[in-house]
């Protein structure tokens, strides 16, 4: 691979991370946040469902106009948005206004997790894009390693403030980045074609394909099962299991390696067995791994090693599944990219912010309940491609 292809890829990872960042930076602070502006914790918790609802809807929005415009424009709109938002959170005096700045804040960064996902597309195919999407995920896997670090350290000399300050400036990098180091990768010849009624009918086009539904909702399953503990974490490891912020930030970043550590052999492993195999292999391992932690800590063995082990099992696994699931659903739609990435991140958050509301309705403060929605996504995502992906697979095996 060519110096070219690890910097696109370290490019388009940072400019992923700038949303995610914003959320996993600041997850230490949220009991301090609930305590300065005078909100429970389920109260707190509605600054990241804010921002997830405004996340997932936004996307909807980026794809078209991403196969309308081109893929910088869009991206100097939303990363813009996120910065001025970012602006808004940090000088918040109520807790009704910071999450009414999270909502916005999540609309911009929206723009950061749709379109390099449609550039690696312009650029790539099958096993090609895979490694990039892997190189991708791993610079992006940089968020939740570093953030919660990062934002312990900024929190213990700013305070929760300063998180958003810090934001702000990565949105300002990313803005530089994007003038001066990424090159468009969309035609004007093809958004010829590209407008209100296309993107329409490439909506209808995609919410027909079962296929890339199906592979949709697989990613999305998975992607849930890592929100639930991230909505839930802050509480059960600082509250539950009395760790300090920054304690916290090392046990939460462990994940995070192991996430990232496995999807870099998604390239190889998919040229070796394809895909398909890898990722059927990699879902069957990941909701083991979640199903027995739940049920070992339903039996009462729930002390915080236990889960910690199982979750950088499970996790690890994850990070063969959700390159592999956008790589396959991505793979037939190369004219309307931008407009299937998008549909592919709604519906990824969508899934996520039901999964989230969800678990907080049974949320006690305990391991127990996050354990078992995250149980859950992951047997869900198993059913899902058992039976249909996995289904296909022996049928075209048998042939």
């Amino acid at each position: 691979m060519t110096a070219s292809f690890f910097r696109i890829a370290l490019i388009l990872g940072l400019l992923s991370a700038i949303g995610p960042f914003a959320i996993d930076m600041y997850l230490p602070a949220l009991p301090s946040i609930g305590q300065d502006l005078h909100a429970d914790n389920n109260v707190t918790q509605l600054t990241l469902l804010a921002f997830f609802i405004s996340f997932a809807l936004a996307q909807l929005v980026y794809g078209p106009l991403s196969d309308m415009w081109g893929r910088k424009l869009p991206l100097y709109l939303g990363i813009g948005l996120f910065a001025v938002a970012s602006i808004g959170c940090a000088l918040a005096t109520s807790i009704e206004t910071l999450i009414a700045f999270r909502f916005v804040q999540g609309i911009g960064g929206a723009a950061g997790m749709v379109i390099p996902r449609a550039i690696v597309r312009d650029m790539h195919t099958g096993v090609q894009a895979a490694r990039l999407m892997s190189l991708l995920m791993l610079v992006f896997s940089i968020s939740p390693i570093l953030a919660p670090l990062t934002g312990s350290a900024v929190i213990e000399f700013y305070g929760w403030r300063g998180v958003f300050w810090a934001v702000m400036i990565a949105a300002f990098i990313g803005l530089v980045l994007l003038a001066t180091q990424l090159e468009e990768t969309r035609t004007a010849k093809e958004r010829g074609g590209s407008g209100l009624r296309s993107a329409l009918s490439a909506y209808r086009l995609l919410l027909a394909d079962r296929n890339f539904l199906t592979l949709t909702f697989i990613g999305g399953l998975g992607i849930s099962s890592f929100l639930v503990y991230l909505a839930n974490s802050p509480f059960v490891l600082i509250q539950h299991y009395g760790l300090t912020p920054t304690q916290y930030s090392f046990a939460f970043s462990i994940n995070a390696v192991s996430f990232f550590a496995v999807s870099q052999a998604t390239g190889w492993l998919g040229e070796r067995f394809g895909l398909v195999r890898v990722m059927r292999i990699a879902v069957s391992a990941f909701a083991l791994a979640m199903v027995v932690m739940a049920v070992v800590m339903a039996s009462g063995f729930n002390q915080l090693p236990v889960m910690a082990s199982f979750l950088f099992i499970g996790y690890g696994f994850l990070g063969l599944v959700i390159p592999t699931s956008a790589v396959l659903a991505l793979e037939d739609h190369g004219a309307i990219a931008g407009t299937a990435s998008s549909l592919m991140g709604t519906l990824h958050f969508v899934i996520a912010a039901v999964a989230m509301v969800i678990s907080s309705l049974f949320f006690d403060g305990t391991a127990v309940p996050m354990a078992a929605g995250i149980a859950l996504c992951a047997s869900a995502a198993f059913v899902l491609t058992q039976a249909t992906i996995g289904r296909r697979a022996a049928v075209a095996a048998a042939e």
